[in-house]
């Protein structure tokens, strides 16, 4: 790797994208290769970024979830075969939409959700907070509505299609949230604490409510349609309630932390201590694609995910040579709301952890991560 290349780019991201500042740590086999840190954390664009810097992870969080879900599936305690009314009763059931030419008719499910449905986006759940179920729920209960309170209510509505036949970003891994808080009886942050944070020093790692005034939180930007970034309000829209733990989008954390983190999945499940979190194989199942033909064409026409599957909760990379990339093939991660990327590979054991804190920034997506990627095998 050329490490003056890599710099030279992430310091153009803030001073010729306009992006505040950038942080970026690469690892292999529990060593740290690089690590630079660039631009300002504040509103008025004066302090400098600090290496214990706070941010919204966003679908960061979704990594830790499928780590804790694949956890329990290594103990016996669930499979991806299993449907989810086992643990979510109210996901009995189900309604979904069937659509014929322009019209859409509500009928019921010919088929269980499994949770295989809900780790690989083809639950038939989507996105929207303004959910009747979401609504009323927050009507009813206010902020003590809980995870679980609010799963239950995602499917009074029907779902987008039947589980299992299309692709679609979504809700789906706060249900799995949910599910771990049923399989293991505990709060879900109480879960992650005990059986990852804990083990592998993950210090600075916790949810975020609705609304954070932290001393440490990097200012949070948006990037309008103008292409102007400017400075937004430091609120996570996916956290429902106070007590509500979004394993899809709720954490709060730093760039170290999630460099431990990529770095003891890429050495097998093995943090440098030497504390196991998670087993080879199981990071090997988390690799395999879940996507049929359709689901495919469906993340990369709706994500631009051209050459990538979707397996446990992760995008995988499946045909590198037809994106033009020195990847190989099974490099696997997934990213956030506000920019950041998590980037693995098991079989060299290199990771990568690239922040920013920057909401609707496209270019984030289609260049910088791909770029990074590219990085680590020039």
């Amino acid at each position: 790797m050329d490490y003056d290349k890599i710099t030279a780019y992430l310091d153009s991201l803030v001073d010729e994208r306009g992006i505040p500042s950038v942080d970026c740590i690469i690892r292999k086999n529990h060593k740290t290769l690089y690590r630079h840190l660039y631009g300002t954390s504040d509103k008025a664009k004066k302090i400098q970024v600090r290496e214990d810097q706070l941010y919204l992870m966003f679908s960061m969080t979704k990594v830790q979830t499928m780590i804790a879900l694949m956890q329990l599936v290594e103990q016996g305690k669930i499979s991806l075969e299993d449907e989810v009314s086992k643990y979510l009763p109210a996901y009995k059931d189900l309604l979904c939409e069937k659509r014929s030419g322009n019209s859409i008719s509500i009928v019921k499910c010919e088929k269980p959700m499994k949770i295989k449905h809900l780790v690989s986006m083809q639950s038939g759940l989507d996105y929207n907070l303004e959910r009747p179920g979401i609504l009323r729920v927050a009507e009813e209960k206010g902020n003590a509505a809980t995870t679980r309170d609010f799963v239950d209510a995602f499917v009074e509505s029907p779902l987008k299609f039947e589980p299992g036949t299309h692709f679609l970003y979504s809700l789906s891994h706060d249900a799995i949230a949910a599910i771990i808080e049923v399989v293991s009886g505990k709060q879900f942050s109480e879960y992650l604490k005990e059986n990852i944070w804990d083990r592998i020093g993950m210090e600075n790692t916790f949810f975020a409510k609705p609304v954070n005034y932290l001393s440490n939180l990097a200012c949070q930007f948006i990037c309008g349609d103008d292409g102007k970034i400017k400075a937004m309000e430091p609120t996570c829209n996916y956290q429902l309630s106070n007590l509500y733990e979004s394993g899809g989008a709720g954490l709060i954390s730093c760039t170290e932390d999630y460099a431990k983190l990529a770095d003891t999945i890429a050495c097998g499940g093995v943090s440098k201590s030497g504390k196991r979190i998670i087993k080879n194989t199981s990071i090997d199942m988390i690799k395999v694609n879940l996507l049929g033909k359709q689901s495919l064409k469906d993340i990369e026409t709706t994500m631009g995910r051209k050459g990538y599957g979707y397996g446990v909760g992760m995008q995988v990379l499946l045909k590198p040579e037809s994106i033009g990339s020195k990847a190989p093939q099974g490099v696997f991660g997934w990213d956030g709301a506000a920019g950041s990327c998590i980037i693995m590979d098991s079989y060299n054991k290199i990771s990568l952890v690239f922040t920013m804190h920057v909401r609707n920034c496209g270019f984030a997506y289609s260049e910088v991560h791909p770029r990074l990627r590219e990085f680590l095998y020039e």
